[in-house]
């Protein structure tokens, strides 16, 4: 066994490491925010793919600690070594299945990429010698780039403008310099290879595999998750061209909602809200819109998290009872805390006044890199990082 004693290390928006020890505390949280919370008369059996972060990591967690459901998780293989950590992905659903198993529930790991055909024939077999049927499935794959699985052809997504270059603040949030960015405007090829691998194509693909091997229940619930944001946003997102990919995923999510509504299955597009991910980060202007949106949603009481709101996306709008509450394009809406007016009010007047000078006093950035670095297993509360760790982790059932 080779031990090393683990730290942060950056490039750009993007940390090169991540902790074993730090991941598992930050999965033992999210299990006990729900675990605090009323149960949760939910689905039984769940598919997430894209399961290892994020909103695919919360939603495996909701459903499997909030409603005792067995669950599957795809997501990509990303081992560590003596030498290198793994991805914290792959810490995360470590500590995940054995938590799963701890506590008497069935789960297991698909490793491989969401988008091959390999990986669906994998995770069918496995769900039907494990399962029989799932009920739920939630798609959570964010991804820079895409091999087509007919074709070979290789799509790479771009976070641009369309129609004209589009000017505005940004911040470095390790230094907490502001300075103003121009991105010049996607190509209309661009656009379209950001709408292959962000688009809706391969969840539908998933679903289309899933139920010709009958592997669905009629009644399936399935999931994708999409963003609006507020209007200082909108250039570079909601009418760039990842918002042309989210486009396409909401048409996806009508259409699919048609096909399965008859034995009584849905298909809906949850709208989040603004967070720290990995993709955020990497999105000019959005770390130093979500640092005054933290801000003020923490000092009026209503910031959540990933958990909080794949907690309350479960319990109060998935799981009801009843009819699923939908906007007029039938998406289903948990950043309507978000969008509220006070909110955003003063979410534009703090990035009216922002500069490098005031940027701690006006916005929560320290909250934000703070919970960056907590992404990748660091800066977290309880863990000894002057301790030697083994970076090699296995994760239990895992094919």
């Amino acid at each position: 066994m080779y031990n090393m004693i683990i730290k942060p290390r950056t490039r750009g928006f993007i940390c090169t490491t991540s902790h074993p020890a730090g991941c598992a505390a930050q999965v033992k949280k999210q299990i006990d925010y729900v675990e605090s919370k009323p149960a949760i008369q939910g689905p039984k059996n769940v598919l997430v793919i894209g399961a290892s972060t994020g909103y695919g990591l919360a939603a495996r967690i909701t459903a499997a600690f909030g409603a005792r459901a067995n669950t599957v998780g795809v997501y990509r293989p990303s081992s560590g070594s003596e030498k290198r950590t793994a991805s914290a992905g792959w810490y995360n659903s470590a500590a995940f299945e054995q938590a799963a198993q701890e506590a008497g529930l069935k789960s297991f790991s698909v490793t491989g990429d969401a988008f091959a055909k390999e990986t669906k024939e994998k995770t069918v077999g496995l769900i039907r010698k494990e399962l029989g049927k799932v009920d739920l499935v939630v798609y959570s794959v964010a991804s820079a780039r895409k091999t087509d699985p007919e074709t070979g052809e290789v799509y790479n997504s771009v976070l641009k403008p369309i129609g004209k270059p589009y000017s505005n603040k940004t911040v470095n949030f390790h230094t907490g310099e502001v300075t103003e960015i121009t991105i010049e405007p996607a190509t209309d090829r661009e656009i379209q290879d950001t709408v292959a691998v962000m688009g809706g194509d391969d969840w539908q693909d998933w679903i289309e595999t899933l139920k010709a091997a009958e592997v669905l229940t009629d009644d399936v619930t399935t999931i994708a998750f999409s963003y609006i944001g507020s209007e200082i946003t909108q250039a570079i997102y909601r009418e760039g061209s990842i918002g042309r990919a989210k486009d396409h995923l909401e048409a996806t999510a009508l259409q699919m909602n048609e096909q399965l509504k008859s034995g009584g299955g849905r298909a809906h597009v949850v709208v989040s809200k603004g967070l720290v991910t990995q993709s955020s980060s990497a999105i000019p202007v959005v770390p130093l819109y979500i640092s005054a949106l933290y801000k003020d949603m923490k000092e009026k009481g209503i910031h959540e998290g990933c958990i909080e709101q794949t907690y309350r996306l479960f319990k109060d709008r998935l799981y009801t009872g009843g009819a699923v509450p939908v906007d007029e394009a039938g998406r289903i809406r948990i950043d309507d805390w978000e969008l509220r007016e006070d909110v955003q009010a003063e979410v534009v007047k703090a990035w009216e006044q922002v500069t490098t000078d005031n940027i701690y006093d006006l916005t929560d950035l320290e909250g934000y890199r703070r919970e960056f670095f907590q992404l990748f297993g660091f800066e977290t509360d309880g863990v000894d990082y002057e301790a030697d760790v083994n970076p090699d982790v296995k994760v239990p059932n895992s094919i």
